[in-house]
């Protein structure tokens, strides 16, 4: 167990960036390739309209400078880019204040998408990634000596995420303590991968045993991560094993995937060393530098008070952001597991008229269920926004999700880029006379019936969900206006 000792963390600094690099790299490509779509001039929730409502000091973000469509591509072309030279090493060689300059711009850039992001941009992991990358601004450059202060900062993180995690299933669901919770998870989780259904249908021990490892893992874990060598590092891998068997079962976004990337701020460069990898030469920080380091972690002590009490309270909350900085907020996630899976199914016709013949057609989404013989897609550590908010809408009515609405709209007009967000269009060479939307119960088909149907899914009709519209519908349009005059 030698390779697990001492506290130097050179290597490790610069495998954790690089590794962080990659999450941003992956969110940066998310928003070049949806937010036109679902937040652009016309998105499902334009920009333009969300800052004519919100003050600059509410939700700092720099499209309220330029909320166009232009300015939204530049910008995350632009964190590709810069996400590319973090990842490629070349940020790290070129000194401590260029690389605070990357990583600065980095975080500015995707606050600045997350501020006006609304509901498509709404979940844990987008504050988890803004914090993770705002302490990596004072990580320093390959040839200086590793802050470990700053890298505590990112294990205070890691441990807020995994033991409010924890705290929020034990003061949740009961199935969290009576060890069912995993009877229905991989079923009703919001998009499923192609491991879900072998997930599902295993014994019942490995359901049973893996709430037991999720406990031991996000409750008692954590602690180690602030303990000396080896125990801290023992800790952190425990961690990484524990989210990567979360994240071969199903797609929760980059969420395990960045939680992995924290956990290598416990590992040190013995444990990196024996993989083969080598530290550079490294000489002390600049004096205003390290003054700086201990200004964050001061500052960061002070905001992690409300944090701290949210943990502790019976009443937590889950994923709670107390600036608009998304730094030092609380996290957590599956507080409670639905147990019926339903579905929202989009459906159009071309038929002018409406009669109890009428042949509707789906529209299939690219991550969601939807087929019933297709097999669920790996999508993660990739996000598919507009798949996620269905998992959420079909858990209530429509009025509550406003970008539904507009949705249905953009459907009966052939929009491009919202039809690029689907897996198929039914309709591409005129646009349907009118849409709608069905809700169904879906259920993993048995390992029988799989072997004597081929299908993944079954489904049962449980009611209508949206009613048949068309553009010519005055009440539509008249919903569609309000969107349009939020």
């Amino acid at each position: 167990m030698n390779w697990f000792r001492g506290e130097h963390y050179a290597l490790a600094r610069v495998v954790f960036e690089r590794a962080l690099g990659v999450v941003y790299l992956i969110a940066f490509l998310n928003a070049a390739n949806q937010f036109r779509a679902l937040l652009g001039d016309r998105g499902l929730l334009p920009v333009r309209l969300f800052v004519r409502g919100v003050s600059f000091r509410q939700s700092p973000s720099l499209f309220f400078f330029f909320p166009h469509d232009r300015a939204f591509a530049v910008c995350a072309w632009t964190g590709v880019v810069l996400s590319g030279i973090v990842v490629a090493g070349i940020a790290d060689r070129a000194g401590t204040w260029a690389v605070a300059l990357t990583w600065a711009l980095l975080w500015t850039l995707y606050l600045s998408f997350v501020n006006v992001g609304q509901t498509f941009y709404s979940f844990g992991w987008e504050s988890i990634l803004l914090e993770a990358g705002f302490y990596a601004i004072f990580l320093g450059g390959r040839y200086t000596d590793p802050p470990v202060v700053v890298l505590w900062l990112e294990r205070w993180l890691l441990f807020r995420v995994m033991f409010g995690a924890g705290l929020i299933k034990m003061r949740g669901d009961p199935c969290w303590r009576d060890l069912s919770c995993l009877n229905y998870h991989y079923e009703t989780q919001p998009m499923p991968n192609p491991l879900s259904w072998f997930f599902h249908w295993g014994p019942q021990w490995t359901k049973s045993g893996g709430v037991l490892f999720n406990h031991f893992a996000e409750l008692i874990v954590p602690f180690g991560y602030f303990f000396p060598q080896p125990a801290a590092a023992a800790a952190g891998l425990i961690t990484i094993l524990f989210q990567l068997a979360i994240f071969v079962s199903g797609n929760l976004s980059w969420l395990n995937f960045l939680t992995m990337v924290l956990a290598i701020s416990t590992l040190n460069d013995a444990f990196f060393e024996t993989l083969g990898l080598s530290a550079a030469q490294t000489q002390p920080q600049p004096l205003p530098y390290r003054v700086m380091v201990y200004v964050l972690a001061a500052a960061v002590a002070y905001m992690s008070i409300q944090p701290i009490r949210n943990m502790i309270s019976p009443h937590q909350i889950m994923n709670t952001v107390y600036n608009r900085l998304h730094l030092v907020g609380t996290y957590g996630a599956f507080g409670s597991i639905t147990r019926p899976r339903y579905e929202v199914i989009v459906e159009g016709t071309d038929e002018a008229v409406l009669l109890p013949s009428t042949r509707w057609r789906e529209y299939e989404f690219k991550g969601k269920p939807g087929a019933t013989g297709r097999m669920p897609p790996q999508i993660a550590p990739y996000h598919l926004r507009l798949d996620w908010l269905m998992w959420f809408a079909a858990l209530s009515n429509y009025s509550q999700h406003p970008w539904f609405v507009s949705f249905l709209g953009k459907l009966l007009e052939n929009d491009r880029p919202v039809l690029a967000l689907l897996r198929s269009n039914p309709f591409p060479d005129a646009p349907p006379k009118f849409v709608r939307a069905e809700l169904y119960e879906y259920r993993f088909t048995t390992p029988r019936e799989r072997a004597e149907t081929g299908q993944w899914w079954k489904r049962e009709y449980a009611g209508h969900y949206f009613p048949p519209v068309s553009l010519s519908d005055a009440r539509f349009r008249g919903l569609l206006h309000r969107l349009e005059s939020y």
